[in-house]
């Protein structure tokens, strides 16, 4: 056995907090929600239980995102909400975690004294110790050193998570790219894969769990392995990875985010047509569709270059679901630029599109630039985009009326409890009249469709 193959074995401690409530807040993306799950898998390992609301929790942890512009104002309006509970209950704990609190440590303990402990992305598995010795040594942030490993990330840890029957599976951590708008490199460091049978191993005990679908997680996903060398003679990929997921039995579904399209391979697509279980889906951040703004935000490709390895993904992969991330006002971003983007949109047909307006995030190069794109110009292009999508994704969803899918139940509707509500392969949201069992697999005829979900009746 190499030491890739070795499994990640922790000590458990005695629970000392069993009976106190907690309650766990998460802004951001995936990786802050995967973080939660087993921030909140420490806490019940330690004894607690989960609370119903803020009024009742005895450990309020806030896990924070920094990439937009207001998270700052999320945290601050919560941990002010914070402090008139903790003066009704003094013994009221209250912890923020995650990017936002490894990048603004200080600031947070300055402008909120009231909060017990602050610690960011690299010290998740250190959540109950930092909470043991709050009253010892103050809000403190242990820092990311040499001494932290990939057994240190959040999947070593237990995990509860509010899917049963679906799970993230983090594989890599960090990022090495040095994209100028993005803050992640300095939230969450270097680029670490974890091993590839810990991840195999992971993924088997949730399939004996009853998961059905695992989404693999990385700031770069299609990177993982680069920094891995098996046997001392080569290095595993992502494409291998892929496979060997899905071999495991029991996992009917297999997703990943986000890829880099300077990293997609021919290697990953073709493990993707011929692996059953990951499914016809693939999420390419475009960014931009100009070549100009495209180098100012070191993205590594040309528009030109990026439709090249969307085509080829969409003829490798038959029936592909695509989807992408837009920023509009990038600094310098001209209105001819902006045309550039609209062109590649329209040209590209994505099923779905994540929009977002600039924001310039300090400690990122991009924040540094000339020509900051005023807000009202931003918006005004930004109301373009969303229509131009939305008109592209009603179109792409009105071809499938009629038709045949395979959905995985998620359970009843949010907005409407008499139905269920199912997704598709390719990721797009099915609400059907009745009720079927969440994690439950069922067929459905198309019968309507709208620019977020598509409508049907399931069939015996």
């Amino acid at each position: 056995m190499t030491r890739l193959d070795v499994p990640t074995v922790r000590e458990r401690r005695t629970p000392t907090r069993t009976g106190r409530r907690y309650l766990v807040r998460t802004f951001g993306c995936q990786m802050n929600e995967h973080d939660s799950e087993r921030l909140a898998g420490l806490f019940e390992e330690d004894g607690m239980v989960a609370a119903a609301g803020m009024d009742d929790a005895d450990v309020v942890l806030l896990n924070t995102c920094c990439i937009r512009e207001n998270a700052d104002n999320r945290l601050y309006g919560n941990l002010g909400q914070l402090k008139a509970l903790k003066d009704e209950r003094p013994g009221m704990q209250i912890m923020v975690a995650g990017c936002l609190a490894q990048k603004d440590r200080e600031t947070v303990r300055t402008k909120a004294p009231w909060v017990d402990v602050v610690f960011g992305t690299h010290n998740l598995h250190r959540a109950i110790t930092l909470l043991d010795h709050s009253e010892e040594w103050g809000p403190v942030t242990e820092l990311w050193d040499e001494t932290t490993s990939i057994d240190d990330v959040p999947s070593t840890l237990p995990t509860r998570r509010e899917t049963p029957h679906s799970a993230w599976v983090t594989v890599t951590i960090g990022c090495n790219n040095g994209c100028t708008f993005c803050i992640v490199p300095l939230v969450r460091g270097r680029e670490i894969s974890r091993r590839p049978g810990d991840i195999v191993r992971e993924i088997r005990e949730l399939a004996t769990d009853g998961v059905v679908e695992v989404t693999l997680l990385g700031q770069n996903v299609n990177s993982y392995g680069r920094d891995l060398a098996f046997d001392g003679k080569r290095r595993p990929l992502f494409a291998e990875l892929l496979r060997g997921v899905g071999e495991i039995e029991g996992i009917e579904r297999v997703r990943f985010t986000s890829p880099h399209p300077k990293d997609i391979k021919e290697d990953v697509l073709v493990a993707m047509a011929e692996t059953t279980n990951v499914c016809e889906q693939l999420h390419l951040p475009l960014q931009s569709g100009s070549s100009s703004v495209l180098r100012a935000m070191h993205r590594g490709y040309t528009p030109d270059r990026f439709l090249e390895k969307l085509r080829l993904a969409e003829s490798t992969i038959p029936g592909l679901a695509t989807s992408t991330d837009v920023i509009v006002g990038f600094p310098g971003e001209s209105e001819a630029d902006f045309r550039g983007t609209l062109d590649v949109m329209s040209e590209a047909r994505f099923d779905s599109a994540y929009m977002f307006i600039y924001s310039s995030r300090p400690g990122t190069p991009a924040a540094m630039l000339d020509q900051q794109v005023p807000r009202e110009v931003a918006s005004e292009r930004f109301d373009r985009l969303v229509a131009l999508q939305r008109e592209i994704t009603l179109e792409k969803n009105s071809d499938l009326i009629g038709t045949m899918v395979s959905l995985l139940a998620e359970g009843p509707s949010h907005k409407d409890r008499t139905m269920a509500t199912g997704r598709t392969r390719g990721n797009k949201i099915v609400h059907v009249p009745g009720s079927v069992a969440a994690g439950s697999f069922f067929r459905a005829e198309i019968e309507a469709s709208a620019p977020s979900h598509l409508m049907g009746r399931a069939l015996s």
